[in-house]
């Protein structure tokens, strides 16, 4: 068996990040990242939609709230440092009528709490300055909001990785963790590894290898496809930078935005729709063990008997590109579908879920002698993922 100081489950962006975070503190350390698929970036890091939160949704105090605000700052310096294209194009969200106001004072002294950069309040006549095709009575402007390809990014990491001696085993999936007398053993198959220490961010499996491992079953992870539509190539781009509405407070997701992204094309989305598969990037993916899982699971019923209206709009814009478009036009009025290039993608959320029903908001971690893991990490996971990884290591350095 190898011995190994570190070894890391996961080389999406997150897992990426903690082992050049502990290579940073223990120069010459041999770790090991264990991925279960051919390459990385593979999952969440490959299919999201490049934005870099600045941190005004989170609850202050929250790991969210402290590690995106901090994890922005660190992604933008690492980005700048390896030459990775971003823009920090800036970020609407929008209050289309009155009942919406007091949801954006909430938004807005949450933002100022977090002390995000440059956050301001603005009316109708300056949304229309910011944003030409943009139609409101108030909003939140964050300048700071920018885009990337988080691939890229996680693509530079690797890199300086393997240029420092870290070895990676792809197309190799943890099975589970267990503790030994002076660290860890990490069953990978038919193979075996020890270690003084192991961290693991298996994001859409976390709590399979959690429970696999002695950890409890809550909570679950229930996926979530988050549906994108693309808008036909233009001169200029349909938007300067995003037009976000105001959130439903008491839900994780953050409805359909319009977002210009790093290559300068523009999408719609994403919708929130829970799925049978958790790598089901297409309705026609099933996977009967991970639908078992959800079905089975006492949190997926209590959430659907309290959001189930919810749902139903979900699966409208889900079945309907009209519907879709409707909703993304309340913003840019004049959006049709006729300004789609017919282009669909998707990404899958790994959403954690409470056995009550609810739905985790916030990062959780876990630690466990030599063992540290990931429970819940959705967006902004990928804009925070060097903070949270710097926390994961002091945590780790900390237990002893």
């Amino acid at each position: 068996m190898s011995r190994y100081d570190l070894v890391v489950v996961g080389a999406g962006i997150l897992g990426l990040a903690v082992a050049r975070e502990w290579l940073a503190r223990h120069d010459g350390a041999h770790v090991l990242v264990v991925e279960a698929e051919a390459g990385v970036a593979a999952h969440q890091t490959g299919h999201n939609s490049g934005v870099i939160h600045s941190g005004i949704y989170y609850q202050p105090g929250s790991l969210k709230a402290k590690l995106c605000v901090e994890g922005s700052r660190l992604m933008y310096d690492f980005i700048a440092e390896n030459d990775i294209a971003f823009e920090r194009c800036g970020k609407l969200i929008v209050a289309l009528d009155r009942d919406e106001l007091a949801r954006l004072d909430d938004l807005e002294s949450r933002g100022r709490a977090n002390q995000v950069v440059g956050l301001r309040r603005i009316g109708a006549e300056e949304i229309r300055e910011i944003e030409p095709r943009a139609v409101g009575l108030a909003a939140l402007h964050s300048p700071e909001t920018g885009i990337v390809d988080y691939a890229q990014v996680a693509r530079a990491i690797h890199r300086q990785l393997e240029a420092a001696g870290v070895e990676f085993r792809f197309g190799t999936r943890a099975e589970s963790v267990s503790a030994t007398s002076d660290g860890c053993r990490v069953h990978l198959g038919d193979d075996v590894v020890d270690a003084r220490r192991a961290i693991t961010c298996a994001g859409l499996w976390s709590d399979r290898l959690a429970q696999a491992s002695g950890g409890g079953a809550d909570p679950r992870i229930v996926p979530f496809r988050g549906g994108y539509l693309q808008l036909r190539p233009r001169t200029e781009p349909f938007v300067r930078g995003m037009i976000y509405p105001v959130p439903d407070p008491t839900l994780p997701f953050l409805g359909v935005h319009i977002t210009k992204h790093i290559d300068s094309s523009v999408s719609l989305g994403p919708t929130a729709m829970m799925v049978p598969s958790r790598d089901g990037y297409t309705w026609r993916k099933f996977s009967a063990r991970d639908a078992w899982q959800t079905g089975t699971w006492p949190g997926t019923w209590r959430l659907a008997r309290r959001y189930w209206r919810t749902g139903i709009h979900e699966l409208s814009m889900a079945s309907s590109r009209k519907a879709f478009v409707r909703e993304a036009a309340r913003y840019a009025p004049g959006l049709t579908v006729d300004d789609l290039d017919g282009t669909v993608h998707a990404g899958i959320r790994a959403q954690a879920l409470g056995r009550d029903g609810a739905l985790v908001d916030d990062f959780v971690l876990a630690t466990d002698g030599a063992v540290t893991q990931v429970r819940n990490a959705p967006s902004p996971a990928a804009t925070a993922s060097l903070a949270i990884a710097r926390e994961m290591v002091d945590r780790v350095l900390a237990s002893g």
